[in-house]
């Protein structure tokens, strides 16, 4: 059974049986929104660019993203770049699977972001969301859907952390500028 995130709300990663996620999916999906021209409406391929920041006590310690697709541990791995959007026609258009097990104990936080690397607003898109997927049957857990496009470039969409011993999914939707994740670390260290 899937659940409907709200910006701010916290899921456990538990499981029903009291056993724990071991390998998650963090899929990312978006489509151009069309654009009233002289002519009708028509599309524009938007380039989105989904990350994972690993932190280890407030401090990042590696990422993953379309240049680095795997972690410098092998915990965490990027499927690759999606240059348009809307391949998956509601599906995942990029995706970062979290092996949770190998996680070193240090990275206590991993936070998901998405960036416009050419610019555009997310004006220019509709139909934004995140979804944790348990990667070992593909049940959708938690879906995260973007209300609205606004005049800023990137969103720091969700974060996956550690609460005990236990890791916890937040929805941020924290909506920022920049054109990569480098752009985004001031935004989000105060939601660590």
């Amino acid at each position: 059974m899937t659940v409907n995130l709200t910006k701010g709300q916290a899921i456990s990663l538990q499981k029903g049986d009291g056993g724990s996620l071991t390998a998650v999916r963090m899929g990312l999906g978006w489509q151009a929104a069309p654009r009233r021209g002289l002519f009708g409406s028509r599309t524009r391929e938007i380039d989105l660019d989904a990350s994972a920041v690993l932190f280890a006590d407030k401090q990042p310690v590696d990422v993953v993203f379309f240049r680095h697709l795997v972690s410098d541990d092998g915990s965490v791995r990027h499927t690759g770049d999606n240059l348009v959007g809307g391949a998956g026609q509601g599906g995942d258009d990029e995706a970062i699977l979290v092996d949770l097990q190998r996680v070193p104990v240090h990275i206590d936080q991993i936070v998901f972001t998405v960036n416009s690397f050419t610019g555009q607003t997310f004006q220019e898109v509709q139909n934004a969301f995140c979804r944790l997927v348990d990667e070992t049957n593909g049940q959708e857990l938690a879906r995260y859907t973007l209300a609205g496009g606004g005049n800023y470039t990137a969103q720091i969409m969700a974060k996956v952390h550690r609460v005990g011993g236990a890791w916890t999914m937040t929805a941020l939707g924290i909506p920022a500028n920049g054109r990569t994740f480098q752009d985004l670390i001031p935004v989000i260290l105060p939601h660590l």
